[in-house]
C-alpha cells in the first residue's frame, strides 16, 4: 500500500512539473506604443471607393484561384471592378489637381515663379504681362527689360 501511494504522488508531482509551463501565464515583454498605428484604418475597414474596388478585385481572383468562381464569372466581375477602381482613382487625383490648383491659385509668389519660368515679362507694377517678348508693359509703359 505505501508503493502505491508514493507512485500516485510521483505521478502527481511529475503532472505538475509538465503541466506547470501550460497552466504559467505567458511574460510579456513591454514594447513602446508606435503612434502610427493609432492613425491607420485596416483596408478592409476603409470607406473609401477606391480601396474597396481594389480589395474587390483581389477577393474575386482569389476566388477564381481556388476554383469558386467560373471564368466568365470572373471576366464580368473583373471588368466591373476595374471600372470602378479606374473611376474612383480618376475622382481622387482630380481632387488633388483641384487642391494643388486651390493652393498655388491663391500665392501670388507660386504666379511670379511660374511667370518667371515660362519665359513671360514681369512688371514691378502690373505682374506678369502676358506677352512673353514685351519689352514694355502694356498698361503702365514700365521698362519691362532686365536691368
Amino acid at each position: 500500500m505505501l508503493e502505491l501511494i508514493a507512485g500516485v504522488a510521483v505521478a502527481i508531482a511529475a503532472l505538475a512539473l509538465i503541466l506547470e509551463p501550460v497552466a504559467r501565464p505567458l511574460a510579456r515583454v513591454p514594447t513602446a506604443p508606435d503612434p502610427a498605428d493609432d492613425d491607420e484604418v485596416p483596408l478592409e475597414e476603409s470607406a473609401s471607393p477606391k480601396v474597396q474596388a481594389l480589395l474587390a478585385l483581389k477577393e474575386i481572383e482569389f476566388d477564381r484561384a481556388t476554383g469558386k468562381l467560373s471564368d466568365e464569372d470572373f471576366e464580368r466581375l473583373r471588368a466591373r471592378y476595374a471600372r470602378q477602381a479606374l473611376t474612383a482613382i480618376d475622382a481622387e487625383d482630380a481632387g488633388h489637381a483641384l487642391v494643388a490648383a486651390a493652393a498655388t491659385a491663391e500665392d501670388p509668389a507660386e504666379a511670379l515663379i511660374r511667370a518667371a519660368r515660362s519665359g513671360l515679362r514681369i512688371c514691378p507694377v502690373c505682374g506678369p504681362r502676358p506677352e512673353a517678348d514685351a519689352t514694355f508693359c502694356s498698361e503702365c509703359g514700365r521698362n519691362l527689360r532686365p536691368a
